[in-house]
């Protein structure tokens, strides 16, 4: 399936929404947030798939909400025409969460589905309901569409290297020429399917651990760490706080807990934590990257996938101070070129790589050139915790 890259509004464009649930409290409920957006603009409103395929079809939306639990065709089955025959429509997946609609939810992503947000409840109240849905929705709607470029100044052409992966220009980069002892990966919309398709590309023998932090709620994360641990070689879970990276593993921060590396005299481990959300986000990727600065230094090879917004700027910056390498997917190939973009437009990355090449990317910071694999200065080699 091919990645759409952003569509660009011109002046005074606004974005057209196909609202789709059986519900008429969550239709009304979702018509009044997208109606106080005025970027924005309702084509039309649907009771079940069968009519949302032929709303799409009549009303031609950029962006289609859509519940997963519907009479006469549910919303995966609806899912799976659209994306079939209006591939350039974006989708956004209204998911409960609970265990239920976490996987349901997952699958929808695996089948194309572009992002989600949790279904408005009763608890709190209206006001609440629509203040929650609102901060949630639109945000995730607007991330697919840019406003239209202001003229650029020119500026003198930047000094670029070429990926010894892909053969490609690259952002402007400083390269790192240490191995890697450990991979962090920070992620969000588009992300399931990006890791399923990074993971399961990993070979068996790879020999470091790899954190990943997926902004997901609670639940999600332990779904998808299942998920993903039928398609990677190496054992793939929810992190647990005080946990060794002692061998080669694949831990993913629990939803609501930020992820960081400690050093102590019997190796590096996990700590899980609920200071407050960093950049809106808990868990967040700054906050395992800078850990991960602090313990591991130019041993660190961070990866940045697609997702929304800016987080895991701050720790890209902490971690090339050490003389980290960081490799970055391409706006191409990610659903959202926001965290990876940030990056990259930084000029932080190493490399800027399509998704597929990244496996290989990561192979080969990784491979172990004989010396010990051990976090920088806190930790001696003679107690590296994994296997030298």
């Amino acid at each position: 399936m091919s990645t759409l890259l952003r569509k660009t509004l011109r002046p005074g464009q606004q974005i057209r929404v196909l609202i789709v649930d059986d519900s008429v409290v969550i239709r009304r409920l979702v018509s009044h947030v997208l109606e106080e957006a005025a970027d924005m603009v309702i084509v039309g409103v649907a009771a079940n798939g069968r009519a949302a395929i032929e709303k799409v079809q009549e009303t031609q939306p950029d962006v289609v909400t859509l519940d997963i639990e519907m009479p006469e065709m549910n919303g995966l089955d609806a899912l799976r025409v659209i994306r079939r025959q209006y591939p350039q429509v974006r989708v956004v997946m209204f998911s409960t969460l609970t265990e239920r609609g976490g996987a349901t939810t997952l699958e929808a992503l695996s089948l194309g589905a572009d992002d989600y947000v949790a279904k408005a409840s009763n608890a709190g109240g209206l006001d609440r309901s629509l203040a929650s849905l609102r901060d949630e929705l639109i945000p995730k709607i607007r991330q697919f569409f840019a406003p239209v470029p202001q003229p650029a100044r020119l500026l003198p052409p930047p000094v670029v290297a070429r990926s010894s992966i892909s053969g490609r220009p690259d952002s402007p980069v400083r390269l790192s020429s240490s191995t890697s002892s450990i991979v962090g990966i920070g992620v969000s919309t588009g992300g399931p399917s990006a890791l399923a398709q990074v993971l399961a590309a990993i070979p068996a023998g790879f020999g470091v651990p790899i954190l990943i932090v997926q902004h997901m709620p609670p639940l999600f994360t332990h779904l998808l760490s299942e998920r993903l641990n039928t398609l990677c070689p190496l054992e793939v879970r929810e992190a647990s706080d005080g946990e060794p990276l002692d061998q080669p593993k694949v831990l993913i921060a629990p939803g609501n807990y930020h992820m960081r590396v400690e050093a102590h005299r019997q190796g590096a481990m996990i700590r899980l934590d609920q200071e407050p959300p960093l950049n809106s986000c808990r868990p967040s990727v700054d906050a395992l990257f800078e850990s991960m600065a602090t313990v591991f230094g130019a041993g660190v090879l961070a990866v940045m996938l697609t997702g929304m917004g800016q987080d895991g700027l701050n720790g890209s910056r902490a971690l090339r101070s050490k003389g980290a390498c960081i490799l970055a997917q391409d706006e191409a190939t990610s659903v959202v070129w926001g965290m990876a973009g940030a990056v990259v437009n930084a000029g932080l990355a190493n490399e800027t790589l399509p998704l597929d090449f990244i496996p290989k990317a990561m192979v080969t910071h990784t491979a172990r050139t004989g010396r010990p694999l051990a976090a920088q200065n806190q930790i001696s080699p003679s107690e590296a915790p994994w296997p030298h």
